[in-house]
Formats: C-alpha cells, structure tokens, sequence
C-alpha cells in the first residue's frame, strides 16, 4: 500500500508540498508523543502517528529516514516548522481524528510495526 492509498482512506490532508506519493509505500508504523520514544522505537520508511506538531518532529522523522507523519487531533504544525519539513523532504500529513482511531485504520489496513 503506497501513502497516496492511506491518504485517500484515512481522509488526510497533506500540508507539506505535494510530490508523488504513490512512490512512498510505508513498511511499518509507530505511535508516540514522546519523541524519545520515536527515536528509541520507529523504524525506517515508517509512519509516526503524533499529536506533537513543533518543529522537533521534522528533526526526528529525518533522522530516522520516515516515510510521513501524521498529526492528529487537529493540531496543526506553524509555518516554520512546515518549512522545514519542505526542506528536508519530510511529508507532514493531518487529521482531525484522534491518535488511536488513526491507528486502528492503519492496522485495519496491515501498516504493522516491527
């Protein structure tokens, strides 16, 4: 399943600029507001599910090489942070629904984590 699939299921909007995301096919998934946590426990090409919307989750998916972060619960990133999130080609996604129904759609859909 590419991104471009989740996206369309889940009714995401996509906030960062758009680009193919048919070429992205995430191969697991993680949920967490503690970016320790993230850091610790996501892997590579993954999805994080956060309600965290700073500047520090651009930092932490570009580290760890993901392929999308979803922010939930209405919470929305400011400008700078989308900007950085544009230049580090990281896809910033949102949603009005909260973490747990965001996950269990994932789940729903065989995002798995390792």
């Amino acid at each position: 399943m590419n991104l471009e699939d989740i996206v369309q299921k889940l009714d995401l909007t996509l906030i960062t600029l758009s680009k193919d995301l048919t070429a992205l096919t995430p191969s697991n998934g993680y949920a967490s507001d503690l970016l320790s946590c993230v850091m610790a426990g996501a892997e590579e090409n993954g999805i994080w599910v956060t309600l965290q919307a700073h500047a520090n989750i651009v930092a932490v998916a570009a580290l760890l090489g993901l392929s999308a972060v979803i922010i939930t619960e209405g919470a929305q990133p400011d400008e700078a942070t989308i900007e950085k999130a544009n230049q580090e080609n990281i896809t910033l996604l949102t949603t009005s629904q909260s973490t747990f129904h965001i996950v269990g759609k994932l789940w729903e859909m065989g995002i798995r984590a390792f």
